[in-house]
């Protein structure tokens, strides 16, 4: 799998230093719905227990945050990219930041 690289601006690396995981996780989930069509969704998430680091692409964040990227997702991404912090109160949470035609690929593709 390749590697990626990976920029995460201030915001996003608060958000890791105040929430400590040894690996943080992109995550892409495809669900079928009842007519056929596919879901997909992308998450950003400290690595559980359950995470089979053998699946996944890596980037390195400067200072050695490792970010593991599913192979699914790492296929249609483009080779560099960005997190940040979006959201609001409870709904806060980290994200990819790519370009409208970026997530496209990802998401429809």
């Amino acid at each position: 799998m390749k590697d990626l690289e990976v920029e995460a601006d201030d915001l996003a690396k608060a958000w890791m230093a105040a929430r400590p995981s040894a690996d943080w996780l992109v995550a892409y989930d495809v669900h079928r719905c009842c007519g056929g069509g596919a879901i997909c969704s992308v998450t950003v998430r400290g690595l559980s227990a359950r995470d089979r680091r053998d699946d996944y692409a890596r980037a390195t964040l400067p200072g050695g945050i490792r970010v593991l990227v599913d192979g699914r997702a790492a296929k249609r991404m483009p080779a560099s990219f960005g997190l940040t912090v979006r959201g609001r109160g409870p709904l806060k949470h980290l994200d990819l930041v790519l370009s409208g035609e970026q997530w496209g690929e990802l998401l429809y593709s």
